[in-house]
């Protein structure tokens, strides 16, 4: 049996961020994924400044070797109707490549990890917890994305019983003639919202690669909707007619629909485990990133791994997302007010599309950064 302090289940930006924040904490520490690194997750790809910032990531280093792609403008639309452009007259997101990125998390953390190591038993001892009957540590974090197993220990776990957005998408180089015919700009991505309004559609160009992609609050014809968007994006000459593979599915909770606890005597979810994806958006890489590090202070103060000392970092997440019962009354990515007739004209507004739905719900600007003293 190996002994540590702490166990994280998954290894993506949550996970990484948890570990590399607990560095010097002089706790011995296990990072554990299904999946080796670097390895492909299905996302739109891209991050905000203040992920950067939280992150401490150097922009120049970052992209000596991996895709950076500066956001400056977006082009946002209803299906159906014509797009508005906004320039942001500046750099206000980064297009990345998550097989990328999260691996460079992981890279720089140096602590244990157990990668290509599914967990196939997950039990309670006495005060610890026991993982594959090898691992031993009397805390562990569930950070293994929605369907982790650890958030299946806390409440009814991962089931049909919640309401999860449910997205398709597909990333891919473009090849020489691909990338001369393609409309789609890098530092301009596109949104479509869905004209019942329960979801959107992206194209993201980062470079020479493009991804493109739709979620919806319910998987309810997912894929008609999503065919009807591509043959429209083919047709306006916004992405290549020739796309090279199949479209990969994921799953994921809206904060204000979660309802799985997030602490109990030994355990603690963060990120897309817990269910804290943003719910305008759906975003969930800051999220991931900011449970972390509200987790690792709580993590490092905390006398042991009781629920009774844990209880802050509940408070904690209510605090930096608001409580859910705040949040019920918000659907997916379009607030109650707006279902109306109206929406269709405010989706021409250069001052809502810009002002509401990339300022305020993806790019959460009115949010500074979050740093945690530790």
């Amino acid at each position: 049996m190996e002994h540590y302090d702490l166990i994280i289940v998954g290894g993506g930006p949550a996970g990484s961020t948890l570990a590399w924040t607990l560095r010097d904490a002089g706790k011995k520490i296990l990072v554990i994924d299904k999946q080796d690194f670097p390895r492909d997750k299905t996302c739109a790809g891209w991050v905000t400044p203040a992920v950067m910032d939280s992150l401490h990531i150097d922009h120049e280093d970052y992209s000596q070797s991996r895709t950076l792609q500066p956001i400056n403008s977006f082009r946002i639309g209803m299906m159906g109707q014509a797009p508005v452009e906004n320039d942001h007259d500046g750099v206000v997101s980064y297009g990345i490549r998550r097989c990328e990125f999260d691996d460079y998390l992981l890279q720089r953390v140096a602590c244990d990890k157990a990668l290509k190591t599914p967990v196939k038993s997950l039990k309670r001892q006495a005060d610890s917890w026991i993982v594959n009957d090898h691992y031993e540590a009397p805390l562990i974090v569930g950070a293994g994305g929605h369907f982790c197993p650890v958030a299946r220990e806390l409440g009814d776990g991962p089931g049909g019983h919640e309401t999860v957005v449910a997205a398709k998408e597909v990333e891919f180089e473009m090849t020489p003639e691909q990338a001369s015919h393609c409309e789609a700009r890098g530092e301009r991505p596109e949104l479509w919202f869905c004209r019942d309004l329960k979801g959107y559609a992206w194209v993201f160009r980062k470079g020479n690669f493009l991804n493109i992609g739709l979620g919806r609050e319910d998987n309810h014809k997912l894929t008609d909707h999503l065919n009807r968007f591509i043959a429209d994006m083919k047709a306006q000459g916004r992405i290549p007619s020739d796309l090279p593979r199949r479209f990969k599915g994921h799953a994921y909770l809206l904060y204000a629909h979660a309802e799985r606890p997030l602490i109990d005597d030994g355990v603690l979810l963060i990120g897309d485990a817990a269910g804290l994806a943003y719910t305008q958006s759906g975003e969930g890489i800051r999220p991931a990133i900011e449970s972390a590090l509200l987790a690792a202070k709580v993590i490092r103060e905390a006398p042991d791994a009781s629920a009774r000392h844990l209880q802050s970092y509940g408070e904690a997440i209510s605090e930096r997302f608001g409580t859910r019962a705040l949040n019920e009354g918000s659907n997916w990515q379009i607030p109650d007010w707006v279902k109306m007739p109206l929406a269709s004209g405010l989706m021409r507004s250069h001052w809502f599309t810009r002002k509401v739905v990339t300022e305020k719900w993806f790019l959460h600007q009115q949010v500074p950064p979050l740093e945690v003293a530790v």
